[in-house]
């Protein structure tokens, strides 16, 4: 993949930070939000992000970002996953998710009051939309919003929501007109910690992203300004779609680095380990796995890159992100599949990253849609030319 100077000066820039900050403390971070430990240490890697740029990529100087391409954003993502699959999808979320609408959607008052500080990771952002009978069917959420003269007052609940613990902002879908229950029903609104009426619990146990937080956002009557509303009232499901495409291709950065991660952790213990009086590398058994992932990261590459290029381009890109997704996060868990019978039995342990990466792999093909979902997209692109 041929970079720009720019591009690839931010690439190896976030791979220092990988090497020198993130792997250091990847074990820690794997104790789960619920240490204190870990909160210390996530807290100080969104320092360091703010810092050194990457909260602030694809966004005006005038905000406080450096007004990067796309693909530079989406090739920091994949770095970070390397390492923590959790830190990189946080990152995707708080920039994809929350930023990016804001710079899109938001009025010049909410511009003003809240980039500056997400751009620079002073605040931390959250995206809410799934409750517990809207996943997939996200327009049949029941969270409701009632307008009450100059305010609106939030009622529901929103689950399994990244960065839930951490974050600041919140950008909410609730359906501020009852008799519509279609997507048409659905308004956005900007929460912010502390507001009343608006609590946090953190959420259950997961599987894998274990470096990250999510939690469940809980309102009871919870009364907030009606310029805290995000777009105009009935407009919230289209605000939140177009936010997923980008943040698909997010994930699908996320996923590539998780698979790239694979790959270079197999090519490391395949050329180490010795069986039958020489390195496993040497068996073609091995050999086509190695090919084998290897050869499909870089279609997966390309395909992020097809994407990332239709956004800067201000082109239609959602058949592209859909695309990059599906495939991205099904080949990382091909690769963590491949990686673990490379391992064998070191694979299933601890010792070595590659269960961590096995573990994380399988929410990619789960969040910012399904892969099912991702089909469904891209078929109605096709049938409806």
């Amino acid at each position: 993949m041929l970079l720009t100077e720019t591009q690839q000066t931010i690439q190896d820039l976030a791979r220092q930070f990988v090497t020198d900050e993130v792997w250091p403390v990847s074990a820690l971070l794997e104790k789960g939000e619920a240490a204190g430990d870990n909160y210390a240490t996530l807290c100080h890697l969104w320092q360091r992000m703010g810092e050194l740029g990457f909260t602030g990529l694809p966004f005006p100087e005038q905000y406080g970002g450096s007004a990067s391409d796309s693909l530079s954003y989406f090739l920091v993502l994949s770095e970070i996953a390397k390492a923590s699959a959790a830190l990189s999808t946080a990152l995707s979320v708080h920039v994809s998710l929350i930023g990016l609408p804001l710079l899109e959607f938001g009025t010049p008052e909410q511009q003003q009051k809240y980039l500056p500080k997400l751009v620079t990771a002073q605040t931390i952002g959250a995206f809410a939309l799934t409750e517990a009978n809207a996943g997939s069917d996200a327009a049949s959420g029941l969270c409701k919003a009632v307008q009450d003269g100059d305010d609106y007052v939030l009622n529901g609940t929103k689950l399994f929501i990244s960065n839930a613990l951490l974050a600041d902002v919140f950008l909410v879908t609730a359906r501020t007109n009852p008799n519509d229950t279609s997507h048409r029903g659905l308004s956005a609104f900007i929460i912010e910690r502390g507001m009343e009426g608006f609590s946090i619990q953190p959420g259950e146990e997961k599987m894998g992203l274990k470096g990250g937080d999510w939690g469940e956002l809980i309102f009871d009557n919870c009364r907030i300004p009606a310029s805290q509303r995000f777009g105009p009232e009935g407009h919230g499901f289209k605000v939140f779609m177009n936010s997923l495409n980008v943040g698909r291709i997010g994930i699908a950065s996320v996923a590539l680095g998780v698979a790239q991660a694979c790959l270079e952790s197999s090519l490391k213990y395949s050329a180490e380990r010795q069986q039958f009086g020489q390195p496993i590398n040497q068996f073609q058994a091995i050999q086509f796995k190695l090919a084998d992932m290897a050869t499909e990261i870089e279609a997966a590459k390309q395909l992020v890159v097809s994407a990332a290029r239709l956004k800067e381009g201000k082109q239609p890109f959602a058949q592209e992100a859909s695309m990059a997704k599906l495939y991205a996060s099904e080949l990382a868990n091909r690769c963590a599949n491949h990686a673990i019978q490379i391992h064998g039995g070191y694979g299933y342990t601890t010792d070595f990253p590659v269960e961590r990466f096995f573990r994380d792999a399988r929410v990619m093909s789960l969040f910012e849609g399904t892969s099912e979902i991702q089909r469904t997209i891209i078929a109605r692109s096709l049938v409806s030319v």
